[in-house]
């Protein structure tokens, strides 16, 4: 399939943060020209010609981190601190899991996150049922790195989530071959270790050792909450950073979610390493966790790139969310400015490739990456005036301005509504699995 997408106001997100009027076009999924073509690719015959009728062309948003299978857990563990989130709720509803309420919350999620623009995600599922999840997403067309989620050591988490390090390793590298590069590249695997409270230290080195051998991200929480740091520190006599390079993790495969309350020390050995940050403000603020210091951990040469965390945590997995609060929370901490709205869209796509490892492939509109691309609707009254494209963009925009999406140039998501999938049917589905889920969990 080709396309030939005219008329945009097309954001390249490139080095330059060029933002140029005219045409994208896309073969075997990947684009060969964005601007003004040559008189040879004006030559190039397409299958299909949409006209964007100015409205922006913008690479996909990559969301780095994500819990799929929490999506059905929506309302039912709001207002929660965030060890007494995990322990009486999420834990308990992900131990309940089976097959089908896995496969639900991995295909609503995928059809929220592409109708409201990500095309892209790292997400940690849960301990069991991971086969399951990469089954569920290889129709939907998203590009994701799936983790199975690795625990061994909490003694109050439910016994259906521990499992002993040799195991889940097992399992893991076993996902590894068979799901790592599959649907041509757009799923892969990463190591999942929970977070220092729930994985021993055994465990952790294993997954160090895992991940050098096999070249794999690893992705994990770290420092979300204070009770939970003061825990680590009572466990482990170090910070979570610390812990993490003891045990050999802390390297530029490491994409640790949240870090709200690092340390100038931990910053730095960070900055040294190449620790990838996942910012989540909307699921900091809901559990009442704190501000991260992005600006800080950017101003230091730190990558941090945003996520909208779960659905029961966030309620939503709308990215245009997550960009408005990273750039308004650092000017309540800060000043305003101190992230900017072209900062907060380069963190939504550039910055989420660079975690991804995927710069050479995604991030970006240019010649030779893949078309993972969302077009916006031309001029809503919600945009006007419209003088600053990254300003209307982050601070005005919405999921329902996403007219089509495309990952590897296949249009997914087309006049605003799923092409794959029926969203009637998909809620239904998730309203189902949902029930079963709680009553499994006695919730």
């Amino acid at each position: 399939m080709s396309t030939r997408i005219t008329n945009a106001v097309i954001l390249t997100l490139n080095d330059r943060l060029d933002v140029v009027t005219g045409d994208v076009g896309i073969v075997d999924g990947r684009i060969v020209f964005a601007g003004t073509p040559s008189a040879e690719e004006h030559g190039i015959r397409f299958d299909e010609t949409l006209d964007a009728a100015g409205g922006y062309l913008l690479p996909g948003f990559i969301q780095t981190h994500i819990h799929l299978c929490q999506t059905i857990f929506r309302s039912m563990a709001d207002d929660l601190p965030l060890l007494d989130w995990l322990r009486a709720r999420v834990w308990p509803l992900e131990a309940a899991h089976d097959q089908d309420t896995l496969a639900a919350a991995a295909r609503l999620a995928a059809a929220e996150l592409l109708k409201s623009g990500t095309t892209s995600v790292l997400t940690m599922e849960t301990v069991h049922g991971t086969e399951t999840v990469f089954e569920a997403l290889e129709p939907t067309g998203l590009r994701a790195t799936v983790g199975k989620c690795l625990m061994d050591a909490d003694e109050l988490a439910p016994a259906p989530l521990k499992q002993d390090a040799a195991t889940g390793i097992e399992e893991s590298l076993a996902l590894h071959a068979r799901w790592h590069g599959a649907a041509e590249g757009r799923l892969r695997f990463a190591l999942a270790p929970r977070f220092a409270v729930s994985c021993s230290r055994d465990m952790l080195e294993r997954v160090a050792d895992a991940s050098s051998v096999h070249n794999l991200l690893v992705h994990t929480h770290a420092s979300e909450n204070r009770d939970e740091v003061a825990l680590v520190e009572r466990l482990t006599g170090m910070s979570n950073l610390d812990y993490f390079a003891a045990t050999g993790l802390a390297n530029d495969r490491l994409c640790a979610a949240h870090c709200v309350w690092v340390s100038d020390a931990e910053q730095g050995l960070m900055a040294e390493r190449g620790v990838r940050v996942m910012h989540c403000p909307s699921s900091n603020l809901k559990l009442g966790s704190g501000i991260a210091p992005v600006a800080d951990m950017r101003r230091r040469g730190i990558s941090v790139s945003l996520g909208a965390d779960g659905a029961a945590c966030s309620n939503s997995l709308d990215m245009f969310h997550e960009m408005r609060l990273a750039a308004t929370l650092q000017a309540v901490r800060i000043g305003p400015g101190a992230l900017t709205a072209r900062d907060a869209l380069w963190m939504a796509t550039r910055e989420g490739a660079r975690a991804l490892g995927l710069e050479d492939e995604i991030g970006s509109i240019e010649p030779g990456k893949r078309a993972d691309l969302v077009l916006l609707r031309p001029r809503p009254l919600h945009h006007a005036p419209d003088r600053d494209p990254y300003s209307t963009i982050v601070y005005a925009a919405r999921p329902d301005d996403v007219r089509a999406t495309w990952v590897d140039g296949h249009k997914l998501v087309s006049d605003g509504r799923l092409v794959r999938d029926d969203e009637a049917a998909l809620a239904a589905l998730a309203g189902e699995a949902a029930t079963a889920l709680a009553g499994r969990a006695l919730l």
